[in-house]
């Protein structure tokens, strides 16, 4: 096949130093107005500093602006979230904000949500090839056996990461290693991969293995997954309220005998797609809040993996809960310290070290809120009502007078 030349093809501007200037910046993105006709001044139009930038984004040339909005009161009930809070929440999506407002207002006059994590760590998977079957056995005992040496050379590599199990997982004559890390207030790829990796080379050169990729795919890192409702990526996180039959019929305009008619009915459909896990729309709650508070948004997709459970109790009121068992959140590196996300954080009190278990739990009472209120708009038959007022059309307008 001939090369493929083109005179009008060009590499997007390199520039010194990479180009965080602010007038670098500027430079590039009239360079990619010139290439594509578009103006661009809003996304020229921000106030973080560029050079502040430099090692979250490449070939910058400005930002991008989604509205956001504000919904609560949320009283969350959590050993690290206690209080009323106020969520930030981040989408173009019409009726969205008012849905988690109305969860979250359902939830605050039923006494508040009650939050806890169970578990706390981050994995990477590493693949390692042996001569054969029986090497492969003897290999995972030996990996099993000198767990504190591969721990110490793992955690060399980092200050804050702790390297807490590692599992072997055979595949004919190949073995995951699964290597499982607590990583404090951030969400650690980068630095548990660096510590996976040495701990990879410790077991080559001292106990075996023809050779080893330090990703095997098993870690589900931004993808779902069966293997996420154990848990293991990330924080698995529990909330549940018992919401009276008074609250359920006067704030979410149902009852609890139809929400628990429509978790069986929907449950069907569930099981009918395959779905891993049964939730409504973990995902809109998660996007919204990741985009406000500078997550990593791709984490979406292991952490929409969960449970979201109605029931009615033996007095005759709905009992709610969501378990999400690899929910990925961090309050530093990354982009937490940058602009609009820093201020999030802080606007959810979680701009301090330590905070990172708090806005799990919040995070998971927030959730609830959004299951429980589109649960009712099902339930109640008003889920098209609510987007054609809120969302696909505009709404109207009030006058001064109203």
């Amino acid at each position: 096949m001939a090369e493929f030349k083109d005179d009008r093809v060009r590499l997007v501007p390199r520039l010194k130093n990479q180009g965080y200037r602010r007038e670098q910046v500027a430079q590039r993105r009239t360079w990619v107005e010139e290439q594509s006709g578009a103006s661009l001044p809003h996304i020229g139009a921000f106030s973080v500093a560029s050079d502040d930038m430099r090692g979250n984004i490449e070939n910058l040339v400005g930002v991008a602006q989604v509205p956001l909005g504000i919904a609560g009161p949320l009283r969350v009930r959590g050993e690290h979230a206690d209080g009323i809070f106020y969520l930030p929440l981040a989408t173009t999506e019409g009726a969205l904000v008012r849905s988690y407002e109305r969860g979250m207002v359902a939830l605050t006059r039923a006494g508040g949500a009650e939050a806890r994590i169970y578990a706390d760590s981050n994995r990477v998977s590493p693949i390692f090839t042996c001569t054969g079957v029986a090497e492969a056995l003897l290999f995972s005992r030996r990996v099993d056996d000198r767990f504190p040496e591969i721990r110490a050379a793992a955690e060399a590599t980092t200050r804050h990461g702790k390297l807490l199990a590692v599992e072997c997982l055979p595949v004919g004559r190949r073995v995951i290693v699964d290597f499982s890390f607590f990583t404090g207030d951030a969400q650690g790829m980068n630095m548990i991969v660096k510590a996976a990796d040495a701990a990879c080379r410790f077991i080559l050169d001292q106990i075996g293995g023809e050779q080893h990729l330090i990703f095997s795919g098993y870690n589900s890192e931004k993808r779902a997954s069966g293997s996420l409702l154990r848990g293991g990526k990330g924080k698995k996180v529990v909330a549940g309220a018992k919401l009276s039959r008074t609250v359920v019929e006067r704030v979410l305009r149902t009852t609890p005998e139809a929400m628990v008619d429509m978790w069986t009915q929907t449950v069907l459909g569930h099981l009918t797609a395959g779905s891993l896990g049964y939730n409504g729309h973990f995902a809109n709650g998660l996007t919204a809040l990741f985009i406000a508070c500078a997550q990593d948004v791709a984490n979406v997709a292991n952490a929409a993996v969960g449970i979201t459970h109605f029931e009615l109790t033996s007095g005759g009121d709905l009992y709610a809960s969501v378990t999400l068992p690899s929910l990925t959140v961090a309050t530093v590196g990354g982009g937490t310290q940058l602009g609009t996300g820093q201020e999030c954080l802080r606007m959810l009190g979680c701009g301090e070290a330590g905070s990172a278990p708090k806005l799990a739990e919040i995070i998971a009472a927030a959730l609830l809120a959004g299951e429980l209120s589109m649960g009712a708009a099902i339930a109640s038959g008003q889920f098209v009502a609510a987007h054609e007022s809120l969302g696909r059309n505009r709404p109207a307008l009030e006058s001064d007078e109203e």
